[in-house]
């Protein structure tokens, strides 16, 4: 989709926005002046009625003060999400899995689509990194930010002795600039390697090197794709993940210069947690971020990240703001 077709298709879904919270406005009031006009016996069927306007009215409030939360041209684009696993051997590969699980269940929910660009299976469960690009309006905007470390504490199903473990896994972020926005490279400053490629889910290794890794020299940025069949789409896939990388390193060097560090730097580095899930010995998902908490494991876990994601949003629009 070219950019003119992206802005169109956003304004449209702003405009249908709008458009359903009036006739929601104009429906509530229509079911409150008919429950001051009726009987009893209408007065419970009516409430329920109108308990659930409210509801959708609410949720819709809610859709829309995520949008005004959406700071920067690139909030509107898709996203491509690596998530790699650390410290903690199998347990953190499982786990690593288990995050990677959570977003394209999210992304399901907002009806995204996802593609895999690179996935390396861990040594006995799990994954050890993987590469993923979502594609729908505002990806980017809502997950930016999962950037950083996830930890996680339960007793570890790899552990015959039942012991508790802690997990790492780190998860990246960038906007999927594809082709909305020209990035230059010059062929001088690659460094194209092939290698054979190998399948998630225990798919046969691939007999042709048709993996692609490409160095940028001047930057140091390294990127890798393995999932397409042949060379030449990895190769494509690959350049696309680059440029999104330099495109996001140049706005780093912008938001440097205005001393305002949208980023979150230090939330990426190693050791620096932006969010506990613990399963044992109590259960309890926290943001270390914004203080949010939730006590339904299962359903983060299953992809229901929306009210973190607010709260990151508010927490950042507030900071940025100061």
């Amino acid at each position: 989709m070219t950019p003119l077709l992206q802005e169109k298709s956003a304004l449209e879904n702003e405009l249908e926005q709008i458009q359903r919270l009036d006739r929601l406005r104009r429906d509530l009031n229509d079911w409150f002046n008919l429950a001051q006009a009726g009987n009893e016996a209408e007065e419970a069927e009516l409430a329920l009625l109108i308990e659930e306007q409210l509801d959708s009215f609410d949720n819709l409030i809610s859709e829309l003060e995520m949008a005004m939360l959406m700071i920067g041209e690139e909030s509107g684009l898709g996203a491509i999400l690596e998530v790699h696993s650390g410290a903690g051997g199998v347990d953190a590969q499982d786990w690593a899995e288990m995050l990677l699980r959570m977003y394209l269940r999210f992304a399901e929910a907002n009806n995204w689509k996802t593609e895999f660009l690179d996935y390396t299976e861990g040594d006995e469960a799990g994954v050890k990194s993987v590469i993923v690009r979502i594609s729908g309006q505002n990806a980017f905007g809502f997950l930016r930010g999962e950037r950083g470390v996830h930890r996680l504490i339960r007793i570890s199903p790899f552990d015959s002795s039942g012991r508790r473990h802690t997990s790492f896994a780190s998860v990246d972020v960038i906007p999927d600039v594809g082709q909305t926005i020209h990035i230059e490279i010059n062929d001088a400053d690659l460094r194209i390697d092939t290698f054979r490629a190998s399948g998630p889910g225990g798919q046969k290794v691939n007999k042709t090197s048709s993996a692609i890794r490409i160095t940028h020299i001047p930057t140091g940025i390294v990127v890798q794709c393995q999932n397409e069949k042949s060379q030449h789409q990895n190769k494509d896939s690959a350049l696309q993940v680059l440029r999104s990388r330099l495109y996001e390193l140049e706005l780093k060097k912008r938001e440097s210069a205005k001393k305002a560090d949208y980023d979150d730097k230090d939330l990426i580095a190693w050791g620096s947690q932006i969010r506990t899930y613990t399963l044992q010995p109590y259960r309890l998902v926290k943001d270390h971020r914004t203080g949010t908490e939730s006590g339904d494991v299962e359903g983060v876990l299953d992809g229901n990240l929306i009210r973190f994601l607010k709260e990151y949003l508010l927490f950042k629009y507030a900071k940025e703001n100061d």
